[in-house]
């Protein structure tokens, strides 16, 4: 067999592969208007498809249990675009090879902690924690070590808490990379973790971490399992009908993830 006649060969196999797989090969995208009646992959039990037709009115969607593998789909040619909160999206990228941000934004939006809608004494404390940490420097080095263009995070630091009063449960969902999500050690931690951290020290309550599916949350948090929930959740009208939400702590985003 000759050089040539196998390596026409090895492209009808990978060709074959491909289409079994559902992979297709796909235009190279620049820009986010490329987009337009494309395949986007999701992780489910968010709101991102809604914030993507608000910009791409045509785009399809392919759904998948997480943002990594959403993100796989596009490298392995599944969907043109995954998309996401951006510094999620940024946290992957950097970590993973032949993947860029497309620079446009699909939208900017505001993440906070939400409690229950009656609870308006934990929603004052969320939000002046907040706002001290803003003050004394402390949330400018939290965004520093949270969200580092290495893609690393640095090592939480320990927040001790007497614990007087109680416990403090937080719901989260540890697959959203750098606001929560499970360490080299097991323990879960993160941006929103560190904000919780501080709560529960303001309140002299012990931090509780009630890790869930992202979609769970809310149920959760209306059926009293947990006190209050953080996993850079999207601040919208259709969820302040059903939670209180925290003033924004952070302004974040949907972005777009393409192959480079």
């Amino acid at each position: 067999m000759t050089g040539k006649v196998f390596s026409i060969m090895l492209v009808v196999v990978f060709s074959s592969l491909c289409m079994l797989s559902g992979c297709t090969q796909r235009e190279k995208i620049t820009k986010l208007q490329q987009l337009e009646g494309r395949e986007i992959a999701l992780p489910t039990g968010t709101v991102a498809d809604k914030l993507v037709l608000s910009k791409l009115p045509t785009a399809k969607f392919k759904y998948f249990n997480s943002v990594m593998d959403a993100v796989l789909a596009v490298k392995s040619g599944k969907a043109d675009a995954a998309a996401y909160d951006e510094p999620i999206l940024k946290n992957i990228a950097a970590k993973n090879s032949g993947l860029i941000i497309l620079p446009e934004m699909i939208t900017t939006d505001n993440y906070g902690f939400a409690v229950q809608p009656d609870n308006h004494d934990l929603k004052k404390n969320i939000d002046l924690v907040v706002s001290n940490l803003k003050k004394n420097g402390g949330y400018a080095d939290m965004t520093r070590r949270w969200f580092p263009k290495s893609g690393n995070p640095a090592p939480m630091p320990a927040i001790p808490s007497t614990g007087t009063n109680g416990v403090l449960r937080l719901g989260t969902s540890s697959v959203t990379e750098p606001f929560s999500f499970v360490d080299g050690s097991g323990g879960i931690v993160g941006f929103d973790i560190e904000l919780a951290s501080y709560i529960a020290k303001k309140l002299d309550k012990k931090l509780e971490i009630v890790n869930m599916e992202f979609g769970a949350m809310i149920p959760a948090l209306i059926s009293g399992k947990v006190d209050m929930i953080a996993a850079c959740i999207t601040i919208t009208d259709e969820r302040a009908k059903k939670v209180l939400f925290s003033e924004p702590y952070y302004i974040g985003g949907i972005a777009a993830v393409v192959n480079e």
